[in-house]
């Protein structure tokens, strides 16, 4: 993944995540339960939070560019698996579609985000 793409995806997510907290925190607070509504604040935070690494990652000096691309694949990949089916998991009861599938996607995004996570900490360490 080109490290211009990857940036343009976090800004995105930025965008997305300040666009779904205010549609959470305001007209979504009265339709979900409260549990889905933790969940759905969730998926947004994590969103952010990767939204943020990727328009950090091109920044690191001391980190190949290949390597770059490959963590800003497994963030942008995880947040999609992770983040997208935990906010139609917990609006179900509004759109009525049926995502039950979509259960066993969530922990594929989370581990696609901890390799992320695990292969930057490497080449970081590498780095010292």
């Amino acid at each position: 993944m080109k490290l211009v793409l990857a940036a343009f995806i976090g800004a995105l997510f930025m965008f997305l995540g300040v666009l779904l907290g205010a549609l959470g925190s305001h007209a979504l607070q009265e339709k979900l339960s409260q549990d889905s509504l933790n969940s759905f604040m969730i998926a947004i935070r994590y969103m952010m939070f990767h939204g943020l690494a990727l328009l950090m990652l091109s920044a690191l000096p001391f980190i190949s560019t290949s390597s770059k691309e490959w963590i800003a694949l497994a963030f942008v990949s995880g947040t999609l698996l992770f983040s997208i089916s935990i906010l139609l998991l917990s609006t179900k009861q509004l759109h009525g579609l049926t995502v039950s599938f979509l259960g066993p996607i969530t922990p594929i995004g989370g581990l696609l985000l901890l390799l992320g996570w695990g292969y930057l900490s490497v080449m970081l360490f590498k780095a010292i």
